[in-house]
């Protein structure tokens, strides 16, 4: 399982992944989940993956190859016109990716399904995110759903339901999204720290990586206790409330 989210904002977006992959209770590791790709003055791409790691591995290493090898730059997301048409080359390369996981083919309900959040801008469009489903198909954000997870999504969504704001600075929107991943990891055990945490800045054409959140990172500990804390003085002034 992971956790990735892509928040819209009026001044840009901002990307958060945790980096825990498990095979079992006792198979813990740290995996990469976000991955970035940009042209200075042109376009700045960032994509978050979640589901099987080998069906994720091969999409970020299809992607990864045709930005390298100019041979093979056809389609590449490096030279593809708008981020609708990166959409929907990632969501084919998914689906021939699922397709192509075994000697028969695999259908996307099988155990080598994953899904993708695509993000950024190219220069002559707005920033904008997709959600990109196993079948290859994909949703673009909209006010009316202005963020988009992926993984283990509901533990973490009442929050940015309840206080998200268009436009509210990155430094908010990337404290809101810790509480969000605070409250997911402290449920469930197959999301965890280190988070990785990118911005993008509206006509910036340039991503901004944040540095890898630990577990003993102050500012983490810091947001994790005060919305332990308010959450339970919250709670005391309940009608009906009796502290035992």
């Amino acid at each position: 399982m992971t956790y990735c989210v892509g928040l819209y904002l009026n001044r840009g977006l901002v990307f958060m992944s945790d980096t825990r992959t498990n095979a079992g209770v006792d198979n813990f590791s740290t995996t990469k989940k976000m991955f970035s790709w940009d042209v200075p003055g042109d376009r700045a791409i960032t994509i978050m993956t979640a589901g099987n790691l080998a069906t994720t591995q091969a999409l970020i290493s299809i992607l990864e190859e045709r930005s390298k090898i100019p041979t093979e730059r056809n389609p590449t997301i490096l030279e593809l016109p708008t981020m609708f048409e990166v959409a929907r080359f990632v969501g084919a390369t998914l689906k021939q990716v699922i397709q192509g996981g075994g000697e028969n083919g695999h259908s996307a309900t099988s155990a080598f399904k994953a899904s993708v959040i695509v993000g950024g801008q190219i220069k002559g469009g707005v920033p904008t995110l997709f959600l990109v489903y196993p079948e290859g198909n994909f949703i673009e954000v909209t006010e009316d759903a202005p963020f988009f997870q992926i993984g283990e999504t509901k533990y973490g969504k009442p929050i940015i339901v309840r206080a998200y704001d268009p436009d509210m600075t990155f430094e908010d929107a990337i404290k809101l999204l810790m509480v969000s991943f605070d409250s997911t990891i402290k449920a469930n055990l197959s999301v965890g720290l280190p988070i990785d945490i990118q911005i993008y800045e509206k006509g910036s054409f340039a991503l901004d990586t944040q540095p890898r959140v630990t577990i003993d990172d102050p500012y983490y500990q810091a947001i994790s206790a005060s919305w332990g804390d308010a959450l339970r003085t919250a709670l005391t002034r309940l009608p009906g409330y009796e502290r035992k």
